[in-house]
């Protein structure tokens, strides 16, 4: 399986059994992020037994590189093997029950980006040139997160991810914006990958970490570092429901 780790997750490559690392900058045509947080290496290993390819930290659209380099990792990880995908990011929350520190299964986004990695000539080796996205989370890996969350004590709440291009972050009037519109959360990644990962058949799980408030809604600056920092605080919790996930994907392996 392929994993995207966001911003201060990257620590969960620490549980992998018989890790081996390359650094992006030794992958030809792979971007190299630097984003603090995010380490910029893909981790090989496995997890209970299962083969995971791990991508720790990613690049984003706000880094000046076109969607298509957004994913470049994304596809290549796809490319080597991987049947399913599994993207993480730090996000703000917009719908006030999601507090600091909530994981949250993405249910659907909204891309709000701007761009689209579909766009331009189309490669038939990708998949359909108009992929359907009526189901970009898989209902039946969301289902699978859910039990895997209950069993272990782990609330698990559900929203819809809105994707904004950054790197500033929102005004309070775009978060109420997106709020009118329906997102529970608002971050600058996941969408892009998550098209590709669609594009080429893959079904796709989605988890945020709420690592801060919205704009509008706390009383404090929104800084980097507060981010990375919660997300750090939920590591172990973050770390036991994916290796919870990742263990019993064997058993909803087929049919997706």
């Amino acid at each position: 399986m392929a994993l995207v780790l966001g911003s201060g997750l990257g620590d969960f490559v620490d549980t992998f059994e018989s890790p081996l690392s390359i650094a992006y900058a030794e992958v030809p045509s792979m971007p190299v992020s630097a984003v603090a947080g995010h380490a910029g290496r893909f981790v090989f290993g496995a997890v209970d037994g299962v083969e995971v390819i791990a991508m720790q930290g990613r690049v984003h659209l706000y880094e000046g590189y076109t969607a298509e380099q957004v994913v470049f990792g994304l596809r290549l990880m796809i490319g080597a093997g991987a049947r399913c995908v599994i993207v993480t990011n730090a996000a703000g929350g917009i719908r006030q029950d999601l507090r600091t520190s909530t994981l949250m299964l993405i249910e659907d986004h909204i891309n709000l980006t701007g761009h689209n990695c579909l766009v331009g000539p189309h490669r038939a080796n990708q998949g359909p040139r108009f992929p359907d996205m009526s189901h970009a989370y898989s209902p039946r890996l969301r289902k699978l997160a859910q039990r895997v969350a209950a069993d272990q004590g782990i609330d698990l709440a559900e929203g819809i991810y809105a994707g904004m291009l950054g790197p500033s972050y929102e005004t309070p009037a775009e978060i109420a914006m997106l709020r009118t519109l329906g997102a529970s959360a608002v971050g600058m990644s996941t969408v892009q990958e998550v098209i590709a990962a669609r594009q080429l058949g893959m079904p796709c799980l989605g988890i945020s970490c709420i690592t801060n408030p919205a704009a509008g809604f706390g009383q404090e600056p929104l800084r980097h570092e507060d981010v990375q920092a919660v997300a750090a605080q939920r590591k172990d919790d973050f770390g036991r429901l994916l290796s919870g996930i990742i263990a019993a994907l064997p058993e909803v392996a087929y049919g997706i």
